[in-house]
């Protein structure tokens, strides 16, 4: 995927251009949004958004450069200090409308994530539910305390500390849970106050990016208040150090891979700028040898193979207590085998393309070095591009990629341990340690283990894809830092100023 030139027609993004319906949608224009308007890239570029699952083109999409994004910068700076004053009742009507509109579109915001990013029925419910909750939730941070009296020890003195909006937020968002993640990446700090630079995945410029300008500009959010610039493949790295460089940017955060998160906050270090990072997972999911088999395997089956397995709380390891482990595999292997696998438009498909050819190449390539290290393939295995079905592997050494790195598709391991604790120390061996789940008939017992185990979210009796908008979501060790959730936002994109006041004169030594 290359740079291509504007077509004709000059389209752009916006409410007039929709011609979307849910098995056919187009966008035939994306352009970059900044300081409330539709703009073209400096450098005139563009590039095509193609279809996973067709490979056609669904658009032309700006390419812009690291001169568009200290464009974008400067609208947000610009706009940060009326929306930062701006009256909580009008900033909650902005959230409350913005959702009422994401409603209405829901049918054709389906089917743009559909051809965008493969995104089957089940998980694009799964989106749009949390983005309206999201939406809602956020309309009340507006009427949440800013700050709190403290007690002081010098008499006379009144202290208090408030929170105030940061600025300008750089948010960085994927492509695989489009909507929902740069929906998380941008309400929190909007509606604290902040302005926002929205960088969206090249792989979903729309649905991860324009789609949220046209609803929060028709939501009546002052223009600068969010901007967004998009780019070509392989040119994410020149906007990105200009986010990271820009004095006037005060916070960014980042979901994405593990390595492209180090080097973010190895060059936010040199500038002294906090991020907050959500990074790779290598999930996984305890079925102790006292829990329901049927609702394990259900269980395991959806949190393994949602969204084909493109979602960073997705199940990757499967540890399986003895007695349980061959029945187990049995019926989690030919359930895999049976989930319908195609076209992510038909609302039957559990399975649809991966992202892109690379994304295959490498679950490919993996598996492969898995079955030649000894693996067995319970189910799946073979590529069907642009999709690859639902795969089961047992007996994986622990040298293979797939065993320690995060694979980002529809590949799940299957491990016997002898109990449950083995389970969770061979757990805690991970880099990795955002989300596990153990699934057991003692809920007691499913909260010791889920206190041991290193990870920064645990669901017992329960599968990990789980998240809630108000929720502190964020994982440890190589799995980032800090919390996204907007129960936890003030703590990340606010500061803290200490205010004293005094009602009488002081009396100085000198």
């Amino acid at each position: 995927m290359t740079g291509a030139e504007p077509t004709e027609s000059g389209e752009r993004s916006g409410p007039e251009s929709d011609r979307s319906t849910q098995s056919g949608w187009r966008k035939p224009r994306v352009g970059h949004f900044i300081g409330g308007e539709w703009v073209e890239s400096a450098s005139g570029r563009s590039y095509p958004n193609l279809s996973p699952w067709s490979g056609e083109v669904l658009g032309e999409v700006a390419a812009g450069d690291a001169d568009d994004a200290g464009r974008a910068v400067a609208a947000a700076h610009e706009a940060f200090g009326g929306w930062a004053r701006t009256l909580p009742s009008q900033r909650q009507q902005v959230f409350l409308r913005a959702a009422d509109i994401l409603e209405r579109r829901g049918g054709e915001v389906l089917g743009a994530l559909a051809a965008e990013t493969g995104c089957g029925r089940h998980f694009g419910v799964v989106q749009l539910d949390f983005t309206l909750k999201l939406l809602r939730q956020a309309a009340h941070l507006a009427y949440r305390p800013a700050g709190e009296l403290l007690p002081s020890d010098v008499e006379g003195t009144q202290a208090k500390v408030v929170r105030r909006p940061v600025g300008v937020v750089a948010a960085i968002a994927p492509w695989n849970a489009s909507l929902t993640l740069a929906g998380r990446s941008i309400v929190g700090p909007l509606a604290l106050g902040n302005t926002v630079v929205l960088k969206p995945s090249e792989e979903a410029p729309y649905t991860g990016g324009a789609l949220w300008a046209e609803i929060l500009q028709e939501a009546g959010l002052p223009a600068g208040a969010l901007n967004v610039v998009t780019h070509a493949p392989g040119e994410a790295g020149g906007i990105g150090d200009a986010l990271l460089a820009s004095p006037l940017v005060k916070r960014i955060n980042f979901t994405g891979s593990t390595p492209t998160g180090r080097r973010l906050a190895e060059k936010a270090g040199r500038h002294l700028k906090r991020v907050v990072l959500q990074l790779s997972g290598q999930n996984p999911l305890i079925v102790a040898g006292d829990a329901d088999l049927e609702y394990a395997v259900g269980a395991a089956i959806y949190g393994a193979f949602v969204h084909q397995g493109q979602v960073c709380m997705c199940a990757r390891r499967i540890y399986v207590e003895r007695p349980l482990a061959g029945e187990f595999a049995e019926r989690f292997a030919a359930r895999a085998a049976a989930l319908p696998t195609g076209d992510p438009a038909d609302p039957a498909t559990v399975v649809g393309p991966v992202i892109n050819e690379w994304a295959l190449a490498l679950l490919d390539r993996r598996v492969k070095e898995a079955v030649g290290l000894g693996a067995r393939v319970l189910a799946g295995g073979v590529p069907a591009p642009p999709c690859y079905p639902a795969t089961v592997l047992a007996d994986v050494p622990d040298e293979a990629e797939i065993a320690h790195g995060e694979t980002f598709g529809p590949v799940v391991v299957l491990q016997e341990v002898d109990s449950a604790e083995e389970a969770v120390a061979r757990a805690n061996h991970s880099d990795f340690g955002l989300v596990a789940s153990i699934i057991t008939g003692d809920s007691r017992r499913g909260l010791r283990l889920a206190s041991a185990l290193d990870v920064g979210i645990v669901h017992v009796n329960d599968q990990p894809v789980n998240d809630e908008p108000h929720m502190p979501f964020g994982g440890v060790k190589d799995s980032g830092w800090g919390r996204f959730g907007l129960g936890f936002a003030a703590e990340e994109f606010c500061e803290l100023q200490w205010i004293t006041v005094r009602d009488q004169d002081r009396a100085f030594p000198f």
